[in-house]
């Protein structure tokens, strides 16, 4: 009896101790399978930081692309194309920078709140933040030399535009001084001369009281221009002539076409028109 019981009591205990055994291996494996989801979702998190910094450094290598596109010293950038290119590509930089300091800024907060955040992530954060700044003031200093640029294309139009307006100006003052000049030349080397009858040069006022050309009330219109340097003979269709005003003996001379007709030969007129610039012949 007391072996059946001492049997019974074995038996007992042996089955606590293997229903013991089963719930402490539950619990291991619940524990087991709690701390594997827990590493698996750190790897998660850990791939969405990783990535997220993977897409910020494309940000930058962009960025820098940007910037190489865009040549301050070129010397076709006053062009509209070349403006047009230097504009979309600032605002391509703008964006792009836009958009990496969202990204920067909410990696800050994620490795902030996460249990993920050790030192060497952390630092990692906060070196793309500084490579953030970096590059903006980059950028800053970019931006001040196309605003710098455009202010010298802006004095290049003016003093362009001032040179333009001065060559105008002198090429006007140039056009009047030669007129002038011309007309100056052309009077210089202008003369005038009449031939008549006595009674028609008296009729013109021309000749009065045996004198010729006193006084300014004489008809001017009724004497021929003349170009000094060109008109060097005179026909005066008369088989008599004589020279009423005052012309240097030697500068001149009458002498007789084939029909007997006077016709005055000047030659040297510089010397002949000396003394007066109109000339005054009678005939009959």
């Amino acid at each position: 009896m007391k072996k059946i019981f001492l049997f019974a009591m074995c038996a007992a205990a042996l089955a606590a101790c293997d229903g013991t055994s089963k719930k402490q291996q539950a619990a291991f494996e619940e524990q087991r399978d709690s701390l594997m989801q827990v590493i698996n979702d750190k790897d998660a998190e850990l791939n969405e930081v990783m990535g997220t910094v993977n897409e910020i450094q494309e940000g930058f290598r962009r960025i820098n692309e940007a910037e190489g596109r865009i040549t301050v010293n070129d010397g076709n950038m006053e062009s509209e194309n070349s403006k047009q290119v230097i504009r979309e590509n600032m605002q391509y930089i703008q964006d792009a920078m836009a958009q990496n300091r969202d990204k920067i800024s909410k990696l800050q907060e994620k490795v902030r709140t996460s249990s993920i955040g050790g030192e060497k992530l952390k630092k990692m954060v906060n070196d793309l933040s500084a490579q953030l700044e970096e590059q903006q003031l980059k950028i800053q200093e970019l931006e001040a030399k196309l605003a710098e640029k455009d202010i010298v294309i802006a004095r290049q139009d003016e003093a362009i535009t001032t040179l333009n307006e001065n060559v105008t100006a002198l090429s006007e003052d140039n056009q009047a001084k030669s007129r002038a000049m011309a007309e100056q030349d052309k009077q210089i080397h202008t003369a005038w001369y009449v031939f008549g009858t006595k009674s028609e040069l008296k009729e013109q006022k021309i000749l009065k009281d045996g004198d010729v050309l006193k006084g300014n009330d004489f008809n001017k219109d009724y004497f021929t221009k003349v170009d000094i340097r060109y008109d060097k003979e005179i026909k005066l269709y008369s088989k008599n002539a004589k020279l009423l005003t005052n012309h240097p003996a030697g500068s001149y001379k009458l002498e007789k076409d084939n029909k007997g007709q006077y016709v005055l030969q000047i030659v040297a007129p510089e010397t002949f028109w000396s003394v007066s610039k109109y000339l005054v012949i009678q005939v009959r």
